[in-house]
């Protein structure tokens, strides 16, 4: 079965991962996909990812990461953008998440970069999905 939005099952595996208290989860490689795990690893919501080859088939193992009391770090990561629902926003009106405990993930022009640096750099984009 052909998969419509590869982003958003990546975000579900990785929220279904961290809740079940899974140390690693594997994911099909893409530049997009890539580009997010590199935003979660910057902002501290996983602990690592490495790109692995297994079978001939790229995938990037993503190393979850958790408090002392084993609670996970990723409290919600939720899609904005989906295929038939295109979701953009300029930089003025860029959303905060839960008052700038969260980070919203923006495609922009420049790249794919955390909606405070689409702001300070003044690009607006496609919003791909908000961590807190």
């Amino acid at each position: 079965m052909a998969i419509s939005d590869p982003v958003a099952d990546m975000l579900t595996k990785i929220r279904n991962a961290s809740k079940a208290g899974h140390e690693k989860v594997d994911i099909p490689t893409s530049k997009q996909k890539l580009e997010v795990v590199k935003i979660l690893k910057n902002e501290g919501y996983i602990k690592n990812f490495k790109k692995t080859n297994v079978d001939g088939v790229n995938n990037i193992r993503v190393f979850l990461k958790y408090t002392e009391e084993d609670k996970p770090v990723i409290h919600g990561i939720e899609k904005i953008s989906k295929p038939g629902r295109r979701v953009y926003s300029g930089y003025r009106d860029m959303p905060r998440i839960f008052n700038g405990h969260g980070i919203m993930i923006v495609s922009t022009s420049v790249g794919v970069i955390t909606g405070k640096k689409a702001a300070e750099q003044k690009v607006g984009g496609e919003l791909i999905c908000s961590v807190w």
